[in-house]
């Protein structure tokens, strides 16, 4: 007869999930558990798996046949790929439970006894009847100098009080936790991840992160959901997360909402900072001039290619901004001065550092004009296989430029975020 198993959740997450002969299904996020009446032993649900093409699904736990070190291995390879939903007596064990506060009557504890405790970890475990029950949580004392730093203890479920979805509902609760799983997610992963969670918990993760990230994380929602989430934030944070976005996502936001809303966020954004979204408002936005970013990169002609080459090498510019360089005259903050041309990257990598960027601009880069249509950028990049165009006006200035990631979002529908493709199952 074989033991039970026994495994700790958090050790699960970023797992590979195999199928039978090997075949690669995702990567395990997290733990769907049943919370149920105080005092009925939680029993572990499924897993949250993610697939490689970033949808969430659920596997239930009766498929698990065996957990390793490196991968979580399935009865069959066949899963169905309906985006994981949660139900009301549900809750996510790495991103609602960890970091939550309990308190235990364990009577081999007696030090811990009226003491808050914050979950580290949740221990599941197979019965004869296959089914994966909670059965141990790992707790940290939350006052300090109490236990030696880092000291974690191991309480049997039966002794601990408090894990509920009442009191997961109660303000306070950490996200140490949940932040620490979001660490090395992309953005877009992150966003995917919070659609899943209470509005409580996702407003909770979204005040931890900081401004940079939580822009990057918001530009990958849909607008009602950044809403949402700038709405929970202090109206000065807000505005600094608006800052930190890009200013043709924060147009998309603010020119859905009611005009009463849209100038109370703005107006907490440095005037400088809004400015630009001022001006792309005044497009409509299935043209050139509502779709473009005002903030492409923008050298003169007397640049180096090695200043162009750092400039290209940021981190924090996307891939697509940094396909080129545009060339003015000055000023270049847009609307620029008179448009000479751009410098591929491409070209930047095959000429001396020393060289000017003057000498090697391609002056018949075609323009899209602030007024053309989304179909007349469609066809655009699709002729001229770009992935960034300049946006100039009739005076030859430049005031932007798409990049084909922004065309696409203005093509999808606008809940595309929220709503899988259909045929999910398999």
């Amino acid at each position: 007869m074989t033991h039970p198993q026994k495994v700790f959740v958090a050790r699960l997450v970023g797992l590979a999930v195999l199928g039978p002969d090997g075949e690669s299904i995702g990567r395990v996020r997290d733990v769907v558990i049943s919370m149920h009446l105080p005092g009925q032993q939680p029993r572990a649900l499924g897993l949250a798996v993610e697939l490689t093409t970033r949808r969430r699904i659920f596997v239930p736990m009766l498929r698990v046949t065996s957990i390793e070190p490196d991968a979580v291995t399935l009865t069959t390879g066949h899963v169905n790929l309906r985006k994981l939903s949660m139900r009301p007596n549900e809750a996510l064990a790495v991103g609602q439970v960890l970091d939550s506060r309990v308190r235990t009557d364990d009577p081999d504890h007696p030090d811990l006894h009226d003491v808050d405790l914050t979950v580290t970890d949740i221990g599941i475990e197979r019965n004869r009847n296959r089914d994966w029950m909670v059965s141990r949580v790992a707790v940290r004392s939350m006052r300090k100098g109490f236990r030696r730093r880092g000291e974690t203890a191991v309480i049997d479920w039966r002794h601990i009080v408090g894990m509920t979805r009442l009191e997961l509902a109660r303000p306070g609760q950490g996200v140490e936790r949940a932040l620490i799983q979001f660490e090395k997610m992309r953005a877009a992963d992150v966003a995917n991840a919070l659609r899943e969670l209470p509005d409580k918990r996702r407003n909770e993760i979204a005040a931890a992160l900081d401004n940079e990230r939580l822009a990057d994380v918001l530009q990958e929602m849909s607008t009602d959901d950044q809403s949402e989430v700038l709405a929970s934030l202090k109206p000065e944070r807000a505005g600094d997360v608006l800052e930190a976005m890009d200013p043709d996502d924060v147009a998309d936001l603010v020119a859905d909402l009611p005009v009463s809303e849209a100038e109370a966020l703005l107006s907490q954004m440095d005037p400088e900072e809004s400015e630009s979204v001022r001006r792309l408002l005044q497009h409509s936005p299935d043209t050139a001039g509502g779709v473009m970013t005002p903030e492409p990169l923008i050298l003169t002609a007397n640049a180096t290619v090695s200043e162009a080459l750092a400039r290209v090498r940021d981190p924090d510019i996307n891939s697509a901004a940094a396909s080129m360089v545009f060339v003015v005259r000055p000023p270049t903050n847009t609307p620029t001065g008179k448009f000479l041309g751009c410098v591929h990257t491409q070209r930047l990598l095959r000429e001396p550092p020393a060289n000017l960027i003057g000498g090697i601009l391609d002056t018949e880069m075609p323009r899209l004009h602030p007024g053309d249509s989304l179909e007349t950028m469609t066809r655009f990049f699709a002729t001229y296989n770009l992935v960034s165009a300049p946006v100039v006006d009739d005076a030859s200035h430049l005031l932007g430029a798409v990049a084909v990631d922004d065309l696409l979002d203005a093509l999808l529908p606008a809940d595309w975020r929220d709503n899988d493709p259909e045929g999910q199952a398999q």
